[in-house]
């Protein structure tokens, strides 16, 4: 079927996002009664990704399409936009954010990060059996089947990448060998539930307050942190000339040059030297994904830097710069959801719902427990469902300083992805029908 949409050069695709985010802004600085009611409970950063996702849905503008030619070839077309926005502008946000962190003050943010992160990859590792066996009471057709063709090894693709990241959830369809042809309706599933439950915790990060109050939880530290890096910048604050802002392009975009040069010599020797690595049906071979390492040595060389004079930049808007650069990727990320497309295979879909209300249900009982703000939840459980690419994005907005804190527990996660992966595959393999 040719799913062309109506407009397919990335130039203008761009231009409609930059557009969008421009309408967002314009509308949520409003001093208009109507819309500051509206952004009262509508987050402007949950507006930048569902606006892109409507035009998507719409078939104005695609992440991806097919055409069909005049002999009936088809031909499949991918927009750059993301993989722009998730190489280039992403790692250079998390340098200019980083740039004003207070490590220290990081770490005196204590556990509570770390266990909200671990419940949530327990979440994903017992909602998946869970689920299979909710579902198949009901309809046991949608979690069964045998062979290449068995549901719970596709499903093994799900708990990689809500672990991980994209290289576990390809080690996952390597090791389980789920048939090609059917890992297109997993990938919906992903992308459908994944963004769905982004939607929710940027809707919670409005109402972070209420949700802290019931909580009963400790936001001091966190305030603490915001109040430090805020004291700081207005402190150092100053009219950014074009020198200042020219040098800030030029740290950021040298150190993410530098940064994917780091990342290709470190995949390629480890790929080059260890089966393991090179092996994509091995638990190890996240190590071999170039995204793992550009983050990573992004955000140390981000820390480094935090260290120097080049530190006073964040007087000149660094971290300005740094949101701009979030806000064009959650629209690249919107532009990969099509509503459409949740009701186009609701088996699938409702097992990945209740899946991920199981995680959601354990994250809200442990978050209660002990008293962990709504900071933890959403970010413990964004390192683990949306990776590297979405928990600095939750996190920077509820400050930009906090940006560090969903890049290094999404860097765990691409390290034990793999590992809870085949877990949760192994407890699903056990409970199918």
């Amino acid at each position: 079927m040719d799913t062309t949409p109506f407009f397919t050069q990335d130039t203008i695709a761009f231009g409609i996002l930059m557009l969008t985010l421009g309408f967002v802004f314009y509308t949520s600085s409003s001093e208009n009664k109507g819309w500051k009611k509206f952004y009262k409970y509508v987050p402007a950063l949950l507006m930048a990704y569902l606006l892109p996702a409507i035009f998507t849905s719409a078939g104005i503008i695609a992440p991806e399409w097919e055409s069909i030619n005049e002999i009936g070839e088809v031909t499949t077309h991918s927009s750059q936009l993301y993989y722009v926005a998730s190489r280039f502008l992403l790692p250079a946000a998390l340098i200019l954010m980083t740039l004003s962190i207070d490590l220290k003050a990081v770490f005196n943010l204590g556990p509570k990060a770390l266990i909200m992160f671990l419940t949530g990859t327990v979440g994903i590792i017992i909602g998946g059996p869970i689920a299979i066996m909710l579902i198949s009471m009901v309809s046991p057709e949608t979690v069964g089947g045998a062979g290449p063709d068995a549901v719970w090894r596709g499903l093994a693709t799900l708990a990689g990448s809500w672990i991980g990241g994209g290289a576990n959830q390809a080690a996952m369809l390597e090791i389980y060998e789920y048939n090609p042809k059917k890992y297109g309706g997993m990938v919906l599933v992903d992308i459908v539930v994944a963004n769905l439950w982004m939607a929710i915790v940027l809707i919670g990060i409005g109402k972070s307050e209420k949700i802290d109050k019931w909580l009963k939880s400790d936001t001091s530290a966190i305030e603490e942190l915001k109040e430090k890096v805020s004291s700081y910048s207005s402190k150092i604050s100053r009219n950014p000339s074009l020198s200042d802002l020219i040098i800030i392009l030029s740290i950021a975009f040298t150190i993410v040059g530098f940064s994917h040069f780091g990342a290709n010599a470190i995949s390629g020797f480890l790929k080059d030297n260890f089966e393991a690595v090179s092996d994509k049906s091995s638990a190890l071979s996240s190590f071999g994904s170039q995204f793992f390492w550009m983050i990573s040595i992004a955000t140390i060389l981000g820390i480094i830097a935090s260290f120097t004079k080049l530190k006073t930049y964040e007087g000149a808007g660094a971290s300005k710069i740094g949101s701009v650069f979030i806000y064009i990727l959650v629209a690249t990320i919107g532009m990969k959801m099509d509503l459409s497309k949740i009701l186009e295979n609701p088996g699938l879909i409702l097992v990945g719902v209740v899946w991920m209300t199981i995680h959601v249900i354990l994250l809200v009982l442990v978050a209660k427990l002990i008293k962990a703000p709504y900071f933890f939840l959403a970010v413990g459980s964004q390192a683990n469902v949306g990776g590297a690419a979405s928990a600095p994005v939750v996190a920077a907005a509820f400050h930009p300083s906090l940006a560090t804190v969903g890049v290094l527990l999404a860097v765990f996660g691409y390290v034990v992805g793999t590992y809870g992966a085949m877990l949760t595959t192994e407890l699903m393999r056990i409970v199918a029908p």
